[in-house]
């Protein structure tokens, strides 16, 4: 057993402790210690049994899910994925609990179907897999919480020096495990002297986004907003790719460039896909497009960035020691795609003296 991946789930329904412990210990290389019916007993069994991971389901008798992953993250600091329900409501909740120090979440299905249950078999092993396998995720669960000023942001690094320098005319970001509480120590620290569009794919499902990009513009000088289908692009904006749709751009005879949303492709892992979002907006802006891959597990945009280096273009990837997960910008960094590697508070120093 000290082989396997070592599970506590924590849900007050009977139903869901079992189907997640049948769809986890239907890999072999992970077992389920244990269960718990609420937040206290779960926050009691973590300090007992010491998981590798805890499944946290939100609202819970006695004890909800957001005050058992405070108590978790103070005592005894452990990977958490949340099981969040599809709603706004479960959106916002879920953001919270991300900035509480969750690694990641599932969607819960709305209804008892063991169909619509068995849909996130895939996502839910390889999300454990991903967050077990990282070496970072322990260490970054006490450093995410910490609140970085403006004063610490401003401290400039010979790093950005080493970034090519270009008449950038976008910046576009892929970004996935770890990517809402990483991207509060990048957007709100954005210049408002920034005077070009920025493209987000973060990957998340439909209502996810938009709670996101609520946050996000609260935080920010410039406008954070989910895209919208046919909208014109506008510079100084933060545009985030909506749940479930890929963020594509169209140029019309006149010049103006309008996002579209689309569900195709089909045949991509993610929807939305950083590689989508990359290819178009590359066609639009060409060379002058800067890419920056963040935390996140597998290689979504790999294929991008080699489509914008081939035509001249440059590359960010956040380095591995301040990655949740080191998938995304791994893939870059191996295939030698990378212009600078930086450290996640450097990032948007190095943004703000692009351009």
């Amino acid at each position: 057993m000290r082989n396997k991946i070592r599970i506590l789930v924590v849900d007050d329904s009977a139903f869901m402790r079992k189907s997640l412990s049948l769809l986890l210990e239907s890999d072999p290389s992970i077992t389920v210690i244990d269960t718990a019916v609420d937040g206290l007993e779960g926050f009691e069994k973590v300090k007992r049994l010491k998981p590798d991971i805890v499944t946290l389901d939100i609202e819970m008798p006695r004890m909800d899910g957001l005050t058992a992953l405070k108590n978790i993250m103070k005592e005894c600091p452990t990977p958490v994925l949340m099981v969040s329900s599809l709603t706004t409501e479960g959106a916002e909740e879920t953001l919270k609990a991300l900035e509480l120090g969750a690694v990641d979440f599932i969607p819960k299905a709305m209804s008892f179907v063991s169909v619509a249950i068995a849909g996130i078999k895939e996502d839910l092993i390889r999300k454990v897999k991903a967050i077990h396998n990282s070496k970072n995720v322990i260490t970054r669960l006490s450093n995410l919480n910490l609140k970085v000023d403006a004063k610490s942001q401003s401290n400039k690094s010979n790093i950005i020096a080493k970034l090519p320098q270009m008449n950038y005319k976008a910046f576009a970001i892929g970004i996935s495990t770890g990517g809402p509480i990483s991207l509060q120590k990048v957007v709100p620290f954005l210049s408002e002297k920034i005077k070009i569009p920025i493209f987000i794919v973060q990957h998340m499902p439909p209502k996810f986004t938009a709670s996101l990009a609520e946050r996000l513009n609260s935080l920010s000088q410039l406008e954070v907003k989910e895209a919208e289908n046919n909208e014109v692009v506008r510079n100084s904006v933060v545009y985030i790719a909506p749940g479930g749709f890929h963020l594509t751009l169209e140029k019309d005879g006149t010049g103006i460039v309008r996002i579209k949303t689309s569900q195709l492709p089909e045949n991509v892992l993610h929807k939305p896909s950083v590689d989508v979002m990359l290819e178009s907006v590359q066609k639009i802006y060409g060379k002058n497009m800067l890419g920056i891959i963040m935390t996140g597990m597998g290689k979504d945009g790999l294929e991008g960035i080699k489509k914008l280096k081939s035509a001249g273009g440059y590359c960010i990837a956040q380095n591995e020691q301040t990655c949740v997960v080191y998938g995304m910008p791994r893939a870059i960094v191996d295939n030698g795609l990378a212009d600078v590697i930086a450290p996640l508070e450097e990032i948007p120093n190095i943004l703000n003296q692009a351009i």
